[in-house]
């Protein structure tokens, strides 16, 4: 796991559901195949009206072709509320997205970030989408349980990751098992 996430934020709002995060009609396509998992990028968060313009803070699409991706995803309330669907935090993470900071989770969504290892999921002490912009330049310092805006060269407190982060740190629910003897190890 790495020590800190830099890139651009992308800022959405509350209750944002798996139907936004990767819309039912994708989920024909099969993550396990290396080329439809690719198709991904390309329909994470694509639920979201106007591909996520006119959101809180949110003035452009998430998927650009041409754009570099965003690393982090900055939330409201409820983030991956709806249906349990595994695709929508491997979407996220095909797309580029390494963490998702938000006020709290659906917790299938937050379980299925953990179980899979896709994406870290901080949760924050206070509403971060109001002083985040999308596109901002930010840095999350994961040992310190900090996010930086270097946009506003503001910092904000994250709570911590705690009896998630080994497995985490492992890489997903299987290496952990594995390395804690939960498991045999492989051959």
């Amino acid at each position: 796991m790495k020590d800190f996430i830099r890139g651009s934020v992308y800022v959405v709002g509350d209750d944002i559901d798996t139907d936004q995060i990767i819309p039912a009609q994708y989920l024909n396509l099969n993550p396990a195949i290396p080329e439809e998992r690719k198709m991904f990028a390309q329909y994470a968060l694509s639920g979201l009206p106007d591909g996520g313009a006119g959101l809180p803070n949110g003035n452009r699409p998430f998927f650009q072709e041409e754009a570099p991706p965003f690393r982090i995803i900055l939330a409201g309330k409820n983030f991956g509320c709806g249906s349990s669907r595994e695709h929508a935090p491997i979407a996220l993470q095909v797309a580029g997205v390494e963490a998702v900071v938000a006020e709290f989770y659906a917790r299938i969504f937050y379980r299925n970030c953990v179980n899979g290892g896709y994406l870290l999921p901080f949760e924050c002490e206070e509403r971060l989408i109001d002083h985040f912009r999308t596109g901002d330049e930010a840095e999350i310092r994961v040992g310190e349980e900090k996010i930086l805006n270097l946009t506003s060269d503001k910092n904000f407190r994250l709570k911590s990751l705690g009896e998630v982060l080994p497995i985490l740190e492992a890489g997903d629910v299987f290496a952990y098992a594995k390395a804690s003897g939960m498991l045999p190890p492989s051959q």
